[in-house]
């Protein structure tokens, strides 16, 4: 091929890439998607739910964000992309940016050179289960699957929660949870809603992109009468691969081909059931299922699921095999190991740790640290201890063995990269360390994706090359592991980025705005850069001898001894009643509705529904 054709051929590719621009509004709404109780929302230019995001491979997406919220600050993450030479537009807050401030606005600019199916939600203070989540699509014209369907549905299954994120939050790390059980979901959703409809026409072929959007709960989801053919997961193509049933922990993405029957004699259930593996309690009256139905004919009925009978079987995603047959990278250049622990610290709180390290954001985002520290940017030490930094080679081959001393699984989430799947122990495992087993064991061509599920006391091998420069988090994905801060940060090449990256100034705009400095070390300091001194740090840990058990039963012996005095209290105090005759019988009832209190939204309120308050415990049961 000559010079001049392939000039033209870099012409046209040019010609076709698109500028696609979005203007969000970021504000409260009200929304009640399970029927049960309306309640503030994050929506997006007054709408919930918010609207999704589609670009073409090599396409500029431009997001113009304006944050009314008024009350709470706000970013978005763009999950999965790999943000090539924009980490500064990842999103996550106090890690490569500032959070946006309320009436401030900020812009993200990024190019997307990968197909897939993806997801943004905002990565600030645990805000995106109050409904700051929505699809993000990548089109490719390269698909090897095109020719394989009719049409594209894209469908987000998920977790809601009646009560707003700051109230469970606080109640979710206080001493009153010692034992950090999650607050459980009040149902589940299917693309934000209950009893959802999805037309299909008889003989044709959809491709389904699924994304599980949930701040918790994993979800089994399988469609009646219909078999599933994975094509995709995480933005990866796949070796074609038939399911009956798939698992989706919060962050996964899977799509897959479902053929449509050649009559319309029958609807089918869309099935979707959390893990309540997950939950320390199943609160009474929970539906952890949610259906919708394949629609053949709408004046069909519209059946329920059938029961599914003993385990749920999904189909095992480490059998997966990439599209393009990728071997297992070399060996590698570095591993990290990193111990999944949960334990309590001074303030009685349930905290998570890796290697007894937990996340704490730094004073100055961990990007323009790197991006100011000089030389001393490769010294993990200016990232601070709390932040879990790891200081990368650009082209390093990196293994991250994960051991889970926890009981609970838990979704681990890479930024920046796809990995190599190597490694998945049986539940029950133990360490990798002691498991015996060597590098023989892992597949010869491992799966690739950005999340990953870690079974309950099990572990993981994942493997990643270091060939994007920038700041980028590894964390759980459940939403409240994320706070209770299990995360670790890899700093990749940052001599790199300080010849190669420009922050914009609206960037720098939103950190003044808040007094957050833009320079120095995780403590702010910008003289001696070794010097972390007034670093934000975790609580101090338990004294000796402390238990969550202990924690409990002081905690509620300090009620009850509260309650004692205070009932002996009012005894002493009250005068006599006189036993009323019932309201009923001299003919006052009162009109449903009368003196009914209408939840404001503020943290903890009641909801009221029919002219009741139920009060909505801090598990989600009521």
């Amino acid at each position: 091929m000559t010079p001049s054709s392939l000039l033209v051929l870099a012409s046209l590719a040019f010609a076709q890439a698109a500028v696609v621009k979005y203007d969000f509004d970021i504000s409260w709404v009200r929304a009640n998607p399970d029927g049960m109780a309306e309640r503030p929302t994050i929506g997006i230019n007054g709408q919930w739910p918010i609207p999704r995001i589609e670009a073409n491979v090599g396409d500029n997406i431009v997001v113009n964000v304006v944050n009314s919220l008024g009350n709470q600050s706000t970013s978005l993450h763009f999950h999965g992309l790999f943000m090539n030479g924009s980490t500064h537009m990842d999103g996550p807050s106090m890690a490569t940016q500032c959070p946006i401030p309320p009436g401030a606005s900020f812009t993200y600019n990024f190019t997307v050179q990968q197909p897939g199916t993806y997801w943004y939600h905002s990565h600030n203070r645990g805000q995106y289960p109050d409904g700051l989540r929505g699809p993000l699509i990548i089109h490719d014209p390269e698909n090897p699957f095109k020719g394989l369907y009719d049409e594209e549905l894209v469908m987000t299954v998920s977790d809601w929660y009646h009560d707003e994120m700051p109230g469970l939050l606080s109640f979710f790390m206080s001493k009153v949870n010692p034992t950090g059980a999650e607050p459980v979901p009040n149902s589940a959703l299917l693309n934000e809603t209950q009893n959802l409809k999805v037309p299909l026409e008889p003989g044709k072929t959809y491709l389904f992109r699924m994304i599980n959007i949930g701040a918790f709960a994993g979800q089994y989801i399988w469609f009646e009468g219909h078999n599933m053919t994975i094509l995709e997961v995480d933005g990866v193509y796949t070796q074609p691969a038939e399911a009956d049933m798939i698992y989706l922990s919060a962050a996964q993405r899977c799509s897959f081909l479902i053929k449509a029957r050649n009559d319309t004699s029958a609807n089918f259930p869309i099935a979707a059931s959390m893990d309540t593996t997950l939950f320390d309690t199943i609160p009474d009256g929970l539906n952890w299922n949610v259906t919708g139905w394949l629609v053949y004919d709408q004046n069909k009925p519209f059946p329920e699921p059938a029961v599914v009978d003993g385990e749920f079987e999904p189909h095992d995603d480490m059998t997966l095999l990439p599209w393009d047959n990728e071997t297992i990278w070399g060996e590698p250049d570095r591993t990290i190991s990193l111990d999944v622990i949960m334990d309590n610290l001074g303030d009685g709180g349930n905290y998570a740790f890796f290697n007894n390290i937990t996340y704490t954001p730094p004073k100055v985002p961990t990007l323009y640290t790197a991006l100011t520290s000089g030389e001393l940017a490769t010294n993990a030490a200016v990232y601070g201890e709390y932040t879990h930094p790891f200081v990368l080679e650009r082209g390093e081959i990196v293994d991250i063995i994960v051991n889970n001393i926890d009981s609970g699984k838990h979704p681990f989430h890479l930024h920046g990269h796809h990995f190599q799947s190597l490694w998945r122990s049986a539940d029950e495992a133990g360490t990798f360390q002691d498991s015996n087993v060597t590098s023989s064991e892992f597949s010869p061509v491992p799966m690739r994706r950005d999340t990953i599920v870690l079974h309950p006391e099990g572990n993981i091998v994942l493997r990643f090359k270091a060939d994007n420069p920038g700041v980028w988090l590894f964390h759980c994905h459940l939403e409240w592991h994320v706070k209770s801060g299990l995360m670790a940060t890899f700093v990749e090449a940052p001599l790199d980025l300080q010849k190669t990256l420009q922050v914009p100034e609206n960037h720098y705009a939103v950190c003044a705005a808040e007094d957050i400095p833009t320079s120095g070390n995780a403590a702010g300091n910008t003289v001696d850069l070794l010097d972390l001194t007034g670093q934000n740090a975790p609580p101090d840990p338990l004294p000796e001898g402390f238990t969550a058990r202990g924690i409990v039963a002081l905690v509620f012996s300090c009620i009850s001894g509260i309650l004692g005095v205070a009932v002996i209290a009012w005894y002493g105090f009250a005068e006599p009643v006189n036993v009323a005759e019932p309201a009923g019988a001299a003919g006052g009832v009162k009109e449903s509705g009368e003196n009914q209190q209408v939840s404001s939204g503020e943290e903890d309120s009641p909801v009221a529904r029919d002219g009741h308050t139920d009060e909505i415990s801090a598990l989600g049961g009521r």
